[in-house]
Parts: structure tokens; sequence; C-alpha cells
């Protein structure tokens, strides 16, 4: 299993919400995960690629805002090589289910630790 740091909010303890993310900061490249909290809560979407451009698009995305009426939508990321970028997608894609998009890289999944 591959271990990733997934990123948390200034503080390092609470998890970022995605209306509020600062990403001008942000220089990485890897995957994330966004989900609505709320009981119970839910992954929404799992992407990958330039972390500030993919999530700054998704924070006006009505697909996926649209599940901010079921809980207080999240977001983390973790720095992933290139080279592992479509199968760790793959694998949280797998794991998580999430309730937006359905086209995940046809590869062979790379499993990382969760981010709960």
């Amino acid at each position: 299993m591959l271990e990733v740091h997934w990123v948390k909010c200034a503080d390092g303890n609470s998890w970022c919400k995605l209306e509020d993310v600062d990403l001008s900061g942000v220089r990485s490249t890897g995957v994330y995960i966004i989900w609505h909290g709320g009981n119970p809560g839910h992954v929404v979407y799992v992407g990958q690629g330039d972390i500030a451009a993919r999530v700054g698009s998704h924070k006006s995305n009505r697909a996926i805002l649209a599940y901010a009426s079921k809980g207080t939508l999240f977001v983390t990321w973790a720095s992933v090589s290139a080279n592992q970028m479509d199968g760790v997608e793959r694998y949280l894609a797998d794991t998580w289910s999430p309730l937006v998009g359905d086209a995940h890289p046809d590869c062979y999944p790379v499993a990382v630790n969760s981010p709960w």
C-alpha cells in the first residue's frame, strides 16, 4: 500500500471546506477527494491532476455543489507521482463509489491509505 499524506487546512486538524479552501499557494499534483458531511457523509467526487486548477474548477461545478444540501462539502488531496496517479484514482473511485463522475482510468488500482 502506498502511504500518502492527506492535506488538512491551515490549523492542521480540520478538513478544508470546499467553498473556503485557499488554493493560491498549492503547487502540487496528485489525487483529491471531495465529500459531503452529514449522516451519513458520502464521497462526491474523486479526481487527479493539478490540485489548484482541478479543485478550483470544482468550486463552481453544479453537479458537485448540489450535494451541499446534504452536508458541508470538504476536500483533501495528496501528492502522488505522475506514474501512479491513474492507479490511485482508480483505487479511490473503486473504494468510495463517488456520486459524481464515472470516467475513471481503466487501469490497475494502486491502494493508498484512507484520509479517514
